[in-house]
């Protein structure tokens, strides 16, 4: 059966659309991290974003391995997750339901990036996803100039100490926790705004079908009227 211009223009367009919309979904597909600072000798907020699952198996627990030179952590409550502090240089988050796949989630810890650190090194925080079948290593390294492994650690470059992280360092405990409160319900605004997009991905993705399907049934009648 030969397909009308206007029903192939339509079967296009919406394959084109599809293709649009999976792509950043594809791009977010590993274990990331997001520093709220990379200075030297500043505190920072390190957000681990998890999306998937481990080949379509739900999420039960998320282990990230701390580098040796930072020895305090300090995790942040998600609900729904029971924390394991820092031991033996890992944090470990246990889902109290597993997290399905293609549900997107974060972990934030609050540290200091080592004062000693030169710039331009690289912090490595691997982490280990365990599912309900499997688990995926986010542990290899990522070289510059070589393409990016399958499973990439999340990692930070550290940046030169600014005159701003060189005033925090006199800062007190009180003053760094309630830093962490603000971040903290940034993050969840963060969170919040993620979610708000998702959906909104699939609400286009239905308003596409929706469009399609009508503009398929209109060129059918007018076949039908024309006959």
């Amino acid at each position: 059966m030969k397909l009308s211009t206007p029903v192939f223009a339509a079967t296009a367009l919406f394959g084109a659309s599809l293709l649009a919309l999976s792509a950043p979904l594809a791009a977010s597909a590993h274990v990331d991290v997001e520093p709220s600072s990379t200075a030297a000798g500043s505190y920072s907020l390190l957000t681990y974003s998890v999306g998937h699952g481990c080949d379509g198996s739900s999420t039960t627990a998320i282990t990230i391995h701390i580098p040796d030179t930072i020895t305090s952590v300090s995790p942040t409550v998600n609900p729904g997750w029971e924390i394991t502090p820092l031991t033996d240089g890992q944090v470990t988050y246990t889902a109290s339901t597993p997290l399905p796949d293609g549900l997107r989630t974060t972990f934030v810890l609050s540290l200091q990036i080592p004062a000693d650190a030169a710039v331009g090194d690289t912090l490595s925080f691997p982490v280990l996803q365990t599912c309900e079948v499997g688990q995926t290593d986010w542990a290899e390294p990522v070289v510059e100039g070589e393409a990016e492994p399958d499973h990439p650690a999340p990692s930070l470059t550290v940046t030169e100490a600014s005159a701003e992280s060189g005033r925090d360092h006199g800062a007190t405990e009180e003053d760094h926790v309630a830093t962490e409160e603000v971040d903290a319900d940034a993050v969840a605004a963060t969170t919040t705004a993620a979610t708000d997009d998702v959906l909104a991905r699939l609400l286009g993705i239905g308003g596409l079908i929706v469009g399609a399907v009508g503009l398929v049934v209109a060129v059918a009648a007018r076949r039908k009227n024309a006959a």
